[in-house]
């Protein structure tokens, strides 16, 4: 009894704490917007606007994930592991993205995945979470090298040890030195961010509490996305960048095929999560930086909801008769004219889109992303002719002016950082596959795989989850 006010008490503490310096952090950026102040600790830290705008998104997180947890841990055994766990990952991301010199930025990267390894398997009574908690720790190890003998290439070559420092030299560095440096971070971001060929890890991982989940969804995940912002220019500079897209295109379509194989919801959000990390990463790949952060923080908005009301969506069923995927003509005609229109006003709001580079695809990623909400929308029965024509109208121009704004909010708040907005000049990589992509997209949507069992079996497996790991209730 003891020990559970005990944990009440760090609970209400650090939930106080947490909401207060989010408070603090997002009424300094509101009072200081225009000109927010930079801070240089030795070489060791660099705080600036970009650090506040991570902050106030994981302090958001980490307040209300602690919150959710503080009557939904009730009675758990390993409550108090829980919320060290959880303290320790928040303050792991804190000073990741204030970090300057090197060791300390590949510390808080290590600590940041065995504070998030710990939240795993939290519950030490149960095998699977142990199983679970070690297979995921030996991706993040390895992630964490990759980062260090990137980090490496890139200080020897250098011959300096910030962050700063050694991106303003990355242009006089070797051909070899700049690839090599970007392919091991670009493998840390990617095996962090669960890309394919890592995706299993995070399909491994179902064991973990939901808040623990939820906190891996909506903050975890993303710390790929942030690395490959600090180390934009190598990119750059390396020519690596065709490979983010690619590998992005790949899992974006590969997760969201997966998702529909899935009977559970944990395993549907995973694969979800998965795919918005694609998408995220293929953002990167076009070079622009600031929408894969604009692109993160919207999805850990969207996923941490999803998690936390999780449990709203159980239900059983029972299996019935295979859905016939079917669109009228005049209802793909309407999903082309909000696409298209939705693609407009991004180009309008943003300026992305009127030059024949990169924001071509970012623009048409957008069209097709409202032609989806349009068509989820149509297809509901239960909604009127006019509902089905208002409420598409409704959701695109909210959603677009939103995503529009938080896309130039971030870009003002990235821009201590180099080269976070430089669209690319349209290659033939991008041509040919973003055509591969629209067709594994469409083959997706009007369900053309189910006649396929062959790609079928090659989904399933790809999204298995470690066998260990897997919920056996002889023998627990």
């Amino acid at each position: 009894m003891n020990a559970n006010k005990k944990s009440t008490g760090l609970f209400s503490l650090a939930n106080l704490v947490l909401w207060a310096l989010f408070a603090a952090n997002l009424l300094f950026i509101i009072i200081f917007y225009s000109n927010l102040p930079e801070w240089k600790v030795g070489g060791v830290i660099y705080i600036n606007s970009f650090s506040f705008l991570i902050w106030t998104v994981v302090l958001f997180f980490a307040a209300l994930i602690t919150s959710y947890s503080k009557n939904y841990l009730v009675g758990f055994k390993f409550r108090r592991s829980f919320i060290l766990n959880c303290l320790g990952f928040t303050l792991s991301v804190i000073s990741l993205v204030m970090a300057n010199h090197i060791l300390l930025f590949l510390g808080c990267w290590v600590f940041m995945g065995v504070f998030m390894a710990n939240l795993i398997g939290v519950n030490k009574d149960w095998p699977e979470a142990k199983a679970a908690a070690s297979y995921a720790q030996k991706f993040f190890l390895l992630g964490s090298f990759c980062l260090g003998v990137g980090l490496l290439i890139l200080s020897w070559y250098t011959k300096q040890y910030t962050i700063v420092k050694i991106s303003e030299q990355v242009e006089d560095l070797p051909l070899f030195a700049k690839i090599g440096a970007a392919l091991a971070l670009i493998l840390a971001a990617i095996i962090q961010s669960a890309i394919f060929p890592f995706q299993r890890w995070l399909m491994s991982v179902m064991t973990s509490p939901t808040p623990a989940s939820a906190l891996m969804h909506a903050g975890f995940v993303n710390g790929g996305g942030i690395l490959l912002a600090f180390f934009s220019s190598l990119l750059f500079a390396s020519n690596t960048l065709t490979i983010l897209f690619v590998v992005g295109g790949i899992t974006a379509v590969t997760a969201q095929f997966t998702k529909l194989l899935q009977v559970n919801v944990k395993q549907k959000l995973a694969c979800s999560t998965i795919a918005q990390m694609g998408f995220m990463i293929m953002q990167c790949g076009l070079g622009f930086f600031n929408a894969a952060v604009a692109h993160l923080i919207l999805h850990g908005f969207y996923k941490a909801y999803l998690f936390l009301s999780a449990g709203e969506e159980i239900k059983k069923s029972e299996p019935s008769s295979r859905l016939k995927i079917k669109i009228k003509a005049a209802e793909a005609f309407a999903v082309l004219i909000f696409g298209s229109l939705g693609a407009i006003l991004f180009s309008f709001l943003t300026g992305k889109g009127k030059s024949a580079d990169s924001g071509i695809i970012l623009t048409l990623v957008v069209a097709i992303t409202v032609g989806q909400v349009a068509y989820n929308i149509f297809k509901e029965k239960s909604l009127t002719t006019y509902q089905k024509v208002f409420y598409p109208t409704l959701m695109f121009v909210l959603g677009i002016v939103l995503y529009a704004g938080l896309y130039n909010a971030v870009t003002y708040l990235m821009h201590p950082l180099p080269l976070i907005d430089n669209p690319v000049d349209i290659s033939w990589v991008h041509i040919v596959f973003g055509i591969v992509f629209l067709i594994g997209f469409f083959l997706m949507k009007l369900g053309v795989y189910q006649k396929y069992p062959w790609l079928y079996l090659r989904l399933i497996n790809d999204s298995q989850p470690y066998h260990k790991t897997i919920f056996n209730s002889k023998n627990n």
